[in-house]
């Protein structure tokens, strides 16, 4: 596939918490693993405070870089849950709120709306809800980005709605070679000789140390499965002289 074919997607993870280590992100792994069964690549990962500016000028430069852009993080009802007013800034649009949310809201809370539940019901004209099967508000999308909640469960739950929304890439091919007993330097000029050789694969090197010894893993990666295995069997060739103890291929 070519270059200008990828389908490409990025992460904005926002919250103050993130950044300060209180609260660890598991998401971006997630996101990043059921991206890839539709073929689309996670280009880059970005993580911003609640900072309005830097939210904007972040979203504004994935958005026109990337086919796709998620957000998680920040729709909830407290005062630095901001990130709605800022896609809304983004796009240029007022906020209103959304009235099937404010009718699910009625009627989990038997009519009881503060204006924090409210605060939850705001999304951006022109926007489409993202549809939550486990609790609370839904998520949203406008244009190509797509807003959801930064709880794990939630925004997982969220994402069965995002996936069928995007357009599918090829998906891509992984195979491992395992080479024991050899250091990376040792492999680090034929690795570049061959991946050199195929500018359309990403060939990359994982070591790895334990009781048991040490070496590396070496991941080919591509789109076309024969160009993929033929690359695998190059690299087991031109690895015949580091001194390994071992090479196997892993799958």
């Amino acid at each position: 596939m070519a270059e200008s074919e990828r389908v490409t997607a990025a992460v904005l993870i926002i919250g103050d918490e993130i950044l300060s280590g209180r609260t660890q992100d598991t998401n971006l792994n997630f996101i990043a693993k059921y991206l890839a069964t539709f073929g689309i690549d996670l280009a880059e990962a970005r993580v911003v405070g609640d900072l309005k500016a830097e939210i904007i000028a972040a979203l504004n430069a994935l958005r026109t870089r990337y086919d796709y852009v998620i957000t998680t993080g920040g729709i909830g009802p407290t005062h630095d849950d901001i990130t709605a007013d800022c896609v809304a800034e983004a796009f240029g649009v007022p906020l209103y709120e959304h009235p099937e949310i404010i009718s699910m809201m009625v009627a989990r809370w038997q009519g009881e709306l503060n204006p924090a539940r409210r605060r939850m019901a705001r999304v951006p004209q022109g926007a489409s809800l993202v549809r939550n099967p486990v609790q609370g508000p839904p998520g949203f999308q406008i244009g190509n980005v797509f807003v959801l909640a930064g709880v794990p469960m939630v925004m997982r739950g969220m994402m069965d709605d995002v996936g069928p929304r995007m357009r599918p890439g090829a998906v891509v091919i992984s195979r491992t070679i395992r080479v024991d007993g050899a250091g990376e330097s040792a492999m680090a000029a034929p690795l570049e000789s061959v991946a050199k050789a195929h500018p359309n694969l990403s060939l990359g090197s994982y070591p790895f140390f334990g009781p048991d010894g040490f070496g590396s893993n070496l991941v080919v990666r591509g789109r076309d499965e024969a160009e993929v295995a033929a690359t695998v069997d190059e690299l087991i060739g031109v690895l015949d002289g580091v001194g390994a103890r071992s090479i196997t291929r892993e799958g």
